[in-house]
């Protein structure tokens, strides 16, 4: 896990500076939320569940066995980028061999796609789950209601993970909801929710497990809320100094969990020095070296411009 959280925060690091350097055009950052994208990850099984991710969750794809290399070459809009062949903006995560599922730009429309997946694994009686995450923000769009009520009334196997974050763009949280928690909203549809401490991988971990017990055993949806923060602004192309101050986000980074899980691994004697500086030396090579082969690989031909449009393969 503290591997994986350590990596997307590499990576998405890289990008930054990618971006800044003029090198790339637009990034979108996982930076706050790896705790909670990887701990329920780890919980899911990648051979059998899918996964439905919201443009955040770099800690997500990359669990599922998406590479450094792979998720370069879609920041740099290469032609061997799996998500979209270069098509797709950066977080539009899509990997068929790997069972991430294609998201698009408008905000929550993959909570149905989650739920048709939920619906075809019901019908073939198999013991696949799927997941789908998103924003505080998003829980507000119609997709998320329509979605989860239909995964209710079906008792279908999928995992709604909202991944709090506080903000929505430049919207705070209570200018969002007037509820304490997305999680309240569960009782609406009957089916079990719960808050979890987002910077805590273990505890969302063990959510996660528990709802994907539920969930093939009949049982039905479960919504769980994680709760963190966002360490960036919104993206690339956001000033977040015009609606949060430095004070806080200061605050923010004092939990940050790529610290407190490593500062809690150490102290259970799991984790050493040593032992870090040797996966964060392996973690520079592989973004180096992807850095460099996305920076040079080949654009999509314009000859290939209307591929998978109309039928086209």
């Amino acid at each position: 896990m503290y591997t994986t959280m350590l990596e997307a925060r590499m990576i998405d690091e890289r990008m930054w500076l990618l971006n800044r350097s003029g090198k790339i055009p637009f990034v979108i950052s996982c930076q706050g939320q790896e705790a909670a994208q990887v701990g329920a990850s780890a919980a899911l099984d990648t051979d059998s569940d899918y996964a439905l991710p919201y443009y955040r969750d770099m800690g997500v794809v990359l669990h599922f066995g998406m590479t450094s290399k792979e998720l370069m070459l879609s920041a740099f809009a290469k032609a061997e980028d799996p998500n979209s062949g270069g098509r797709q903006m950066p977080g539009h995560f899509g990997h068929r061999v790997k069972r991430i599922v294609t998201g698009s730009s408008p905000v929550t429309t993959q909570v149905p796609h989650a739920v048709g997946f939920a619906l075809a694994s019901s019908m073939r009686k198999e013991n696949s789950v799927a997941f789908t995450t998103f924003g505080e923000g998003s829980s507000n769009q119609g997709d998320f209601h329509e979605g989860i009520n239909f995964a209710s009334v079906h008792d279908l196997p999928v995992i709604f993970l909202c991944e709090n974050n506080k903000y929505a763009i430049s919207v705070p949280l209570d200018k969002q909801l007037n509820v304490e928690h997305v999680s309240e909203r569960a009782k609406a549809y009957g089916i079990h929710g719960e808050t979890i401490d987002g910077n805590d991988p273990l505890a969302v971990y063990d959510a996660v497990r528990k709802a994907r017990e539920r969930a093939v055993n009949g049982e039905g949806p479960s919504l769980i809320e994680t709760i963190s923060y966002r360490l960036t602004p919104h993206s690339s192309d956001d000033d977040d100094s015009t609606y949060r101050s430095r004070e806080e986000v200061e605050e923010a980074k004092k939990i940050d969990a790529v610290h407190t899980f490593g500062s809690y691994l150490r102290e259970e004697g799991i984790l050493t020095e040593e032992k870090e500086e040797e996966i964060r030396s392996r973690i520079r090579d592989e973004i180096d070296e992807a850095t460099d082969y996305a920076e040079n690989a080949a654009y999509a031909e314009v000859s290939t411009l209307m591929q998978h449009v109309y039928e086209e393969e």
